[in-house]
């Protein structure tokens, strides 16, 4: 086992430290990105994903922390930035040795990173991480953790869509409105409950067939579209991309039918500039990392000891803080996204240099 790269000057990303982590036996081969520490410990989860090169991967959790740092402290959360990536199929590599590998590299950084769940990885997964670290959230409920992120995640990006649609239509719900879903997994099907539930119409889409299987046994009244590109054509309101980034780009931008796009996936924008190409279209984009903050509220919850009705009653107040970046962008005449981002940047900026007041 062995950090096979460290670096604490990586280069133009403005990123504080990349950790290049690999352990042979096992099969791992970890990055940990830490953009940000200016408001506490960098916190984010660990996505394991078959990638088809170690560039790729890097690209990945540098995005992926980077928006976690933005995402934390719009959350009001005294935390900074972090991701973290393995690299691999966790359907073939997946284990407890390489799982517990993983957690003592998370431990080597010595309190800089927490980690927590994302795409690929699960709360049993962070148990047995945290048989090797301290510093680590999203852990079962029987291990004293917060258990399933997706649930406030879910509930986040349903406050956000109910304060994107106050904008647009004048009324904080969804009641009558047509919402694409694209991805039924683990934030998308909470998602679609909560929708259902304030008397939204539903259709979804999803590449895994499982997935399928759950919405047509579970909410039939789903309708079901064969892919993204179809759920971004189709005749919808709302546009909800919960799978992975790069969902908004310059091909499914022009095709978009929906006059809001909400959802839970990180890094929605491929690319800087689709922001403008979205207002210019006249479609509002509410930032991802606004309003798929639940997740990161009720994993930081656990760090003080977890309770859920305190991270729940957290979650809730992204209505607020859309409604307020929202508001700002009208104000300032720029895109949410460059509102968001300012906002962001002011309190990593003021909160930040506290941390330059020595207490001794």
């Amino acid at each position: 086992m062995g950090v096979f790269a460290s670096t604490d000057d990586p280069g133009s990303t403005g990123h504080e430290q990349v950790v290049f982590c690999q352990d042979k036996q096992t099969g791992l081969k970890a990055i940990i990105g830490i953009y940000s520490t200016a408001l506490g410990p960098a916190l984010g989860g660990t996505r394991f994903y078959p990638y088809a090169s170690e560039e790729a991967a890097l690209a990945d959790v540098l995005d992926l922390s980077r928006g976690m740092a933005y995402k934390n402290a719009l959350a009001g959360l005294d935390l900074g930035g972090g991701k973290a990536v393995i690299w691999g199929d966790p359907e073939q590599i997946k284990s407890e040795p390489l799982l517990r590998a993983y957690g003592r590299f998370v431990e080597s950084l010595a309190g800089r990173y927490y980690t927590a769940c994302d795409v690929g990885t699960y709360v049993a997964d962070m148990d047995l991480i945290a048989r090797e670290t301290r510093y680590v959230t999203g852990r079962s409920v029987e291990h004293g953790g917060a258990g399933d992120s997706s649930i406030l995640t879910a509930w986040g990006v349903f406050q956000g869509m109910r304060a994107a649609a106050e904008h647009v239509w004048g009324a904080p719900t969804l009641a009558g409105k047509r919402v694409g879903v694209a991805g039924l997994g683990k934030v998308g099907k909470y998602l679609t409950k909560h929708l259902l539930d304030d008397g939204a119409e539903v259709v979804a889409t999803d590449v895994n067939p499982k997935a399928l299987e759950w919405v047509r046994a579970t909410h039939p009244q789903v309708e079901l579209v064969d892919d993204a590109s179809a759920l971004v054509a189709a005749d919808i309101d709302v546009y909800a991309p919960c799978a992975l980034g790069g969902a908004l780009n310059d091909d499914t931008v022009p095709a978009l039918r929906a006059k809001v796009v909400t959802g839970a996936a990180n890094n929605q924008l491929a690319h800087p500039g689709i922001e403008k190409l979205l207002a210019d279209r006249g479609i509002l984009y509410a930032p991802d990392y606004v309003v798929n903050a639940g997740g990161v509220i009720q994993v930081a919850d656990e760090i003080e000891g977890f309770n859920f009705d305190r991270a729940k009653l957290r979650a809730t107040k992204i209505y607020d803080t859309t409604r307020e970046i929202l508001r700002l962008a009208d104000d300032e005449g720029v895109p949410p996204a460059v509102a968001a981002d300012r906002l962001a940047e002011r309190r990593m900026a003021d909160v930040g240099r506290l941390r330059t007041i020595h207490l001794r």
